[in-house]
């Protein structure tokens, strides 16, 4: 040991010939005292050994957040992980590595309190080498980020294992993102509190028959005794996480709901202990099992619940973005859950890597800021690999899948600190506020009852003071934000409206002006007119045309590429340029041989532009220093546009942002209340300095844009959305993404998402009627305290059943 001062937590065990000694690590019962470190004792070798690591890294700190928290790792051998240095099982296990920086994502089965939670976000500490651990508790995962040269994933494995954390590495399911909703022991426990609840009231008939003591005093003891013996299991095993929790937030200073109900639980407990031993009464131990199993009834229900509404949104609703799949060689666009393992697909400029996977052919550069946070492109030569979560910077690629498309992954670097915007939320703000009073409330007004019956009644004291602490329910306040919203995510998932979480609705519902995007967002590409105007381009002027638009993802590009794929062999000749580059809003520009081409607004040119009747209206074509002429669009709006206008208009104003000229002001202008709403020739720093402007005069900024020329826009505003149209143009700027076919539903859409937030308002008037219902009975000793147990789940069983019902039937009421 090196000479480290040894840290202290409070009530530490030690041994004693009065009480069997319990692990100072994982609180376990000791067998002798062979094992310890001065006065402290452990169970096993394992426990010591993690407490010496925790100890010597100045981390105790763990033991004070819950004085039981470790795990136990008596009886378990140490796996061997060799394994994990044998590259090809790296390879699979790995979400991202440069060689240098490495990602991976485990799933912890025995995470259960916050102390699992501060010890594995700091394990930095532990480990040198790892950069950032962060914790996923409902998913019982850790995303960990490490520095290859320092550490190595069998290492972070083995200190996992050792501190009780072992990853549940399974090779043959890495494709297979599901994990148990719940946990197997919380079967164990409800299967016990049901079983005792049966047979208790199974024991407890003299006194539901109404048999004399007197006549049947024989049968009231054994029965009385054995009542006790099946509770025992009820309240330390069943009921124990209640305990512990209120146990974990009294040590912490925090009230929980949990201490209420641990109350209740004891004082039914002991009370009917009192009464059977002295034979004064018959208990209320069949109230008391009912109690812990209709508990553990509704947390299953809740947990069931929420996992089924995570699960449709993490794995059947994929972001409605698109790919260019290649199939014989021709390209065809599919919807991400159509990707497998072995597809090829073409990433262009700018557009994100859907799914791990071979560069086969082009040059890869790959701004990885999404997965490490680093901007510089990383560069990738053909046959090497590249990980999901990169976007390409540089021209087209063909790259080989070798996983299906992993839409939990994409969704969690997508909700990282990042990327995520410091928003205030109003429910959940009500809802910690009445948390926070509601369990003092609670107390004050069970020590009154308690206080009030004691002198006049013993019996309907305890039985009222119990029904207090039992019936008394915040956790409708709790649940109605994650399951309303939870909800509300699902359904809009399903209309291709997909949000990033549940705190976008909020700023959606918020937003008090709204700005929109031209090109690609109010305005279609298919059934847009193009045309040529100048001297016809030689067939090999149109091959370099289609070589230098191809690579581009941007909606102008892909309008010539249709011009020029309406002649044969245009693609399939198409030459590879040399040097090819985007300027964001601007153009594109490449190098074929002694040729230089520029595609692209007039201000991108360098040579002397000709006279148009329009002056620098439309997307001129230069080749070396001539320009050879220019393409003319007309662009349509997407269906629905003037009601979809129109409807933000009402609550907002709007306004629109275009980097093109200004000549369809006049047409645009009725639309958006004005010209003085319209702002033509905008770059993409323009844009965000607008919504800048919008924000100090106190506005929140809903901003619609195509994610190509308006990221920075995105990001500033309060609700960013990327609309999708056949294309890859995700960007995690975004808050939200819409499908173009689901442009023309808007406002249907907004309006569910404007009415939701109410459904949650509604929720926690429901639960303040239930609890003042229910404490009015409580009071006057009026509930008895199996019927308090039955209604306290009751309350949250409905909560969530009003959630999804009340959603669900809301979303059919807007007309989605």
């Amino acid at each position: 040991m090196p000479d480290t001062m040894i840290a202290e937590r409070p009530q530490a065990d030690t041994f004693t010939a009065h009480a069997a000694p319990s692990c100072y690590h994982c609180g376990e019962d000791c067998p002798d005292d062979h094992i310890h470190i001065e006065e402290k004792l452990f169970c096993c070798e394992g426990c010591k050994m993690v407490f010496e690591i925790l100890n010597d890294n100045g981390m105790c700190r763990y033991y004070e957040l819950d004085e039981k928290a470790g795990v136990s790792l008596r009886g378990k051998t140490r796996t061997e992980y060799a394994f994990l240095d044998d590259p090809q099982v790296k390879e699979r296990l790995i979400d991202y590595t440069d060689g240098a920086f490495t990602r991976i994502t485990f799933y912890l089965p025995s995470i259960h309190c916050a102390s699992c939670i501060w010890l594995l976000e700091n394990l930095h500490r532990l480990v040198e080498g790892v950069r950032r651990a962060t914790v996923n508790f409902p998913k019982k995962e850790v995303f960990i980020s490490y520095d290859e040269s320092k550490t190595s994933l069998r290492r972070i494995v083995e200190l996992l294992a050792h501190i009780g954390y072992e990853p549940a590495i399974t090779l043959s399911d890495l494709d297979d993102d599901k994990k148990p909703v719940v946990n197997r022991t919380f079967y164990y426990k409800l299967g016990v509190a049901g079983f005792a609840f049966g047979n208790i009231m199974l024991l407890s008939f003299p006194e539901y028959l109404g048999l004399e003591k007197a006549d049947d005093g024989f049968f009231f003891k054994v029965f009385g005794y054995l009542n006790i013996l099946l509770s025992l299991p009820v309240v330390l095993y069943s009921g124990r996480d209640y305990f512990h929790s209120a146990w974990t937030g009294l040590r912490q200073r925090q009230l929980t709901i949990d201490v209420p109900l641990a109350l209740g639980i004891a004082v039914l407990f002991l009370r009917s202990v009192f009464e059977i031993v002295t034979h004064t009464g018959a208990g209320y131990m069949d109230s008391l099992a009912g109690l812990v199993f209709f508990l553990l009834i509704g947390r299953w229900f809740q947990q069931k619940t929420y996992h089924n509404i995570s699960f449709e949104r993490d794995y059947k609703s994929y972001f409605p973005i698109a790919a260019a799949k290649k199939v014989d060689g021709e390209e065809v666009t599919v919807s991400l859950d159509q990707l497998e393992a072995g597809h090829t697909i073409v990433i262009r400029h700018k557009e994100l890597i859907p799914a791990d996977a071979v560069l086969l052919h082009g040059e890869a550069r790959i701004d990885y800021s999404f997965v490490t946070g680093e901007s510089e492109p990383v560069e990738r030569r053909s046959g090497e690999k590249i990980y999901a979560g990169g976007r390409q910077m540089a021209g087209a690629i063909d790259i080989s899948l070798t996983r299906k498309v992993s839409q939990s992954y994409l969704t969690q670097l997508w909700n990282d600190d990042a990327f995520t915007k410091k928003t205030s939320s109003n429910t959940s703000r009500i809802a910690n506020r009445i948390g926070k009073y509601f369990t003092i409330t609670i107390l004050f007004i069970g020590l009154v009852t308690l206080l009030y019956w004691l002198p006049k009644d013993m019996g309907i004291a305890v039985n009222a003071f119990t029904a207090v602490m039992i019936i008394a329910c915040p956790c409708a306040v709790a649940l109605a934000v994650p399951f309303i919203f939870g909800n509300v995510l699902r359904i809009l998932a399903r209309r291709q409206f997909y949000l990033k979480n549940t705190a976008v609705i909020e700023s959606l519902e918020e937003a008090d002006a709204v700005v929109f995007d031209k090109t690609g967002t109010i305005t279609q590409r298919e059934n847009s007119e193009i045309w040529f105007v100048g001297e016809p381009l030689s067939f090999a002027e149109k091959q370099w045309l289609y070589a230098l638009a191809a690579p581009s993802s941007h909606p102008v590009s892909r309008h010539i590429l249709g011009w020029l794929g309406d002649e044969e062999h245009i693609a399939v000749q198409a030459p590879q340029p040399l040097q090819w580059h985007e300027e964001t809003g601007k153009g594109v520009e490449a190098v074929f041989g002694q040729r230089t081409l520029r595609l692209g607004s007039a201000p991108f040119m360098t040579a002397p532009l000709p006279a148009t009747d329009e002056g620098q209206a439309g997307v001129f074509v230069q080749i070396n220093d001539q320009i050879r002429g220019w393409f003319r669009i007309n662009q349509y709006f997407r269906p629905g546009t003037k009601e979809v206008l129109s409807f933000f208009a009402e609550t907002a104003p709007i306004y629109l942002l275009s980097g093109d000229n200004d000549r369809e002001k006049a047409l645009v202008a009725p639309l958006f209340g004005g010209e003085e709403h319209l702002h033509f020739q905008q770059s993409p720093q323009d844009k965000l300095q607008f919504v800048k402007a919008l924000q100090n005069n106190h506005r929140k900024v809903l901003m619609l844009g195509d994610g190509l020329n308006d990221a920075g826009a995105l990001q500033q505003s309060d609700a960013g959305v990327v609309l999708a149209e056949n294309t890859n143009n995700f960007t995690p700027a975004c808050d939200a993404i819409l499908h173009a076919a689901s442009f023309e539903q808007l406002p249907a859409l907004m309006q569910f998402v404007r009415r939701s937030t109410r459904l949650v308002y509604y929720a926690y008037a429901l639960a303040f009627v239930y609890n003042v219902v229910g404490l009015s009975y409580a009071v006057q000793g009026a509930l008895s305290p199996v019927v308090a147990a039955i209604l306290m789940p009751t309350s949250s069983v409905s909560i969530v059943l009003f959630g999804i019902l009340s959603s669900n039937w809301l979303a059919r009421r807007v007309g989605l």
